[in-house]
């Protein structure tokens, strides 16, 4: 998929009264595994905070890949979506340096407007709707 350039300001001009553009921003699973003590070792209200503190954020429920937990899903911006980007889930992102690396990633612009780096690739998985299809055959 090709890198777009950064999408112009999401603030609108004078006299434009369009909604700005719908930024990259982080989904975060808080629920039945992520963000408890399922998962050890992780200050998860720090993390949360961190993320919430840097990029935007919104919490979800189960997304039913416990066996990630815990979950970060990086969505594009409205305009990568547009172009064709899709989102990015990530498991595991158990530690401080994978959520500022999320952290990072998000700011520079995301799926489809930044390359997903190296060490968060390691940390990425299918999405579950596309794992089940892998898995019946169909995808």
């Amino acid at each position: 998929m090709p890198v777009l350039p950064p999408p112009p300001s999401s603030e609108p001009s004078p006299g434009d009264r369009r909604p700005p553009a719908a930024p990259c921003r982080v989904v975060l699973c808080r629920d039945c595994c992520c963000g408890s003590a399922k998962v050890t070792g992780v200050d998860h209200e720090r993390q949360a905070a961190r993320l919430r503190e840097s990029v935007p954020v919104r919490v979800s429920d189960c997304l039913d890949v416990c066996d990630h937990a815990n979950v970060v899903v990086v969505q594009p911006s409205a305009a990568a979506r547009a172009a064709g980007a899709r989102p990015v889930w990530l498991g595991l992102v158990n530690d401080p340096d994978a959520t500022e690396d999320v952290i990072a990633w998000v700011r520079a612009g995301g799926p489809g407007i930044a390359p997903c780096p190296e060490i968060l690739a390691l940390h990425t998985f299918p999405p579950p709707s596309s794992r089940a299809s892998r898995a019946s055959g169909n995808g």
